[in-house]
């Protein structure tokens, strides 16, 4: 549902926790010690939860005048100096073959990861799309962002507010979805913003802007979503959607941008031919299980039970697609967007496999609990298991409440 405009509320000002105050205190501290000219900001969506009134763990920190990992290096002797003991030092390095750009720093300070990056400006040539990576300004780093909403800042040393695109908390308030830069490169720069995009429009009810949704439908970008971004970080994106407030409206974005087939990628060996508008039936499946689901009350099943019982119906259409591999076995395309396509749990395949097989079985009970005729005892086979039928059962089910709760209980236990 999208969000319209004024509709938002966003506070003036960002409040602090007790634990953020000693974090900040803490870095504050390393900077006065060392006497570092140093602007701390904390970006992206810390920021912006923070003004929409949700609290928010995940702390990134971008430095303007030195790298994340020299930075920790100063927190750790800074800790050490006030009898502190620095925690779960890491450095994880650049890899901008998969769109990954900056090296970023961690520490652990007050139960809390924090991650450090320097503040960046990115060079492209004609010859690619790897920049090349050098110092820039808090604004500079702002219109590298992926959307306006992610681009806000709070600069710790001011204890202040950083909207440096002019038009993040405008675009927090009125619900958009939007790119600090023209959309189409800055999609190009890092693909995988195309499916944060949707993701964040998912999460808060947000709107797509039109220009937007174009970039992300053109076939060069989708082109770079499916040959640059690794399919571990695509599978991520999609289990957050899935695991998220609608993942209905974000399915269906997917599908109505064309992106359907390339995230969701099919084997090449695949046998079985599809329907001209598989990929809308698929949402509409995860669409009425979606409301069963919330029919039926999300709290009846486990965050993992609902997940994947929302897989198992955005696939349904898919149950008996296959594909050959090397050894000319017959495998379920299922099990291949799993494994290859998403990068996800090969238990994750099975179980979705299995629910979808037992849907079939469980399909002939229904005429047992709708029908007026008398019906004789009938033994419905579920792996090692059968259910009885008595005779003369007369139960009416007017919803499928009953019968979602009963199927998806039977096949988690």
């Amino acid at each position: 549902m999208a969000a319209s405009s004024g509709t938002v509320q966003v506070k003036e000002k960002i409040d602090l926790t007790e634990t953020e105050k000693q974090i900040f205190d803490r870095l504050l501290g390393t900077l006065r010690h060392f006497d570092l000219q140093t602007e701390l900001r904390v970006a992206g969506g810390w920021v912006r939860d923070k003004l929409l009134g949700k609290e928010c763990y995940d702390i990134d920190i971008a430095l303007d005048n030195m790298l994340g990992s020299e930075f920790v290096d100063k927190v750790k002797d800074y800790l050490s100096l006030v009898g502190e003991e620095a925690q779960g030092l890491a450095v994880i390095p650049c890899n901008p073959d998969q769109s990954k750009h900056l090296e970023t720093a961690r520490i652990r300070l007050c139960g809390l990861w924090i991650d450090f990056v320097n503040l960046r400006c990115e060079d492209y040539t004609e010859e690619s799309r790897i920049p090349t990576m050098k110092f820039g300004t808090a604004e500079e780093d702002a219109y590298r962002r992926d959307l306006t909403i992610n681009s806000l800042f709070y600069n710790i040393n001011t204890g202040s507010v950083e909207d440096l695109t002019g038009r993040g908390v405008a675009d927090l308030r009125s619900g958009n979805i939007v790119t600090p830069l023209p959309p189409k490169a800055t999609f190009l720069d890092d693909p995988l913003r195309v499916l944060r995009a949707i993701r964040f429009g998912s999460r808060f009810g947000f709107t797509l802007d039109e220009e937007l949704k174009e970039a992300a439908a053109c076939d060069e970008v989708k082109k770079a979503l499916g040959v640059k971004i690794s399919r571990e970080r695509i599978g991520s994106e999609i289990d957050l959607m899935m695991s998220g407030p609608d993942p209905v409206q974000a399915m269906t974005c997917i599908s109505d941008l064309t992106l359907f087939w390339v995230v969701f990628s099919l084997p090449l060996e695949q046998e079985t031919s599809l329907c001209e508008e598989c990929d809308r039936l698929c949402v509409s499946y995860l669409a009425a299980v979606w409301n069963l689901i919330q029919a039926v009350g999300p709290s009846t099943f486990s965050d993992e039970q609902r997940r994947l019982s929302l897989y198992a119906a955005l696939f349904l259409p898919l149950r008996k697609a296959t594909y050959k591999d090397k050894k000319a076995k017959k495998i379920p395309v299922i099990n291949h967007i799993f494994r290859v396509s998403l990068k996800r749990k090969a238990s994750d395949a099975e179980t979705v496999i299995n629910l979808n097989k037992a849907l079939e079985k469980f399909l002939s009970l229904i005429p047992c609990f709708t029908s007026d005729d008398n019906i004789k005892l009938a033994e419905v086979y579920r792996e090692s298991d059968f259910v009885d039928v008595p005779v003369n059962l007369k139960v009416r089910i007017p919803t499928g409440k009953k019968l979602l709760l009963v199927y998806l209980r039977m096949e988690f236990i």
